[in-house]
């Protein structure tokens, strides 16, 4: 498995990724707008995603196997003031169960501490998401108190759990 940088090229792939995972997706996360399932609308998305790649707000990222997109991970929010950011990520169902969100968010971590020299992290899950606030609490997130963020997943408002990580200093 390869975690790399989002690209144009990957519109397709993207495309067939989230359409299969689309109902996986909507029960556990907010829904995307309908005009994003379709080629023109991911494009939209890849092309939003990497500008804000080159302004330097958004790491995008993919878990790529066998030529398969089976996740996607995101560092978003990069703010060179607070540097601070916020971690995503969401896995193919199929793929759930074998460690992946683990090494996506070892590999945001990687990215932010390394690569855009931050000094914290934030994350924030559904009350409903167990399995992804033990994946943060394992990668040494520590549970910060109820999130500001409210998600609407599959028509009802569910409340999210704020988790924080800090940068050890040497």
């Amino acid at each position: 498995m390869q975690i790399r940088t989002l690209t144009t090229a990957d519109a397709s792939a993207l495309l067939e990724f989230e359409l299969a995972n689309r109902d996986w997706f909507e029960s556990q996360v907010d829904a995307r707008a309908p005009d994003f399932y379709n080629l023109i609308g991911v494009a939209a998305h890849i092309e939003d995603y990497l500008a804000r790649h080159a302004s330097g707000t958004m790491h995008p990222c993919l878990l790529v196997e066998d030529g398969e997109i089976i996740g996607r991970c995101n560092l978003k929010g990069i703010d060179q003031v607070s540097l601070r950011a916020e971690v995503g990520y969401r896995i193919a169902s199929y793929a759930c169960g074998r460690g992946l969100a683990g090494a996506a968010l070892a590999h945001l971590m990687e990215l932010a501490y390394g690569h855009w020299q931050l000094r914290g992290l934030d994350a924030h899950v559904t009350i409903a998401n167990a399995a992804s606030a033990r994946v943060l609490q394992r990668a040494g997130f520590i549970f910060a108190g109820p999130s500001p963020i409210q998600a609407e997943v599959a028509g009802s408002a569910l409340d999210c759990l704020h988790f924080c990580h800090a940068r050890a200093i040497r």
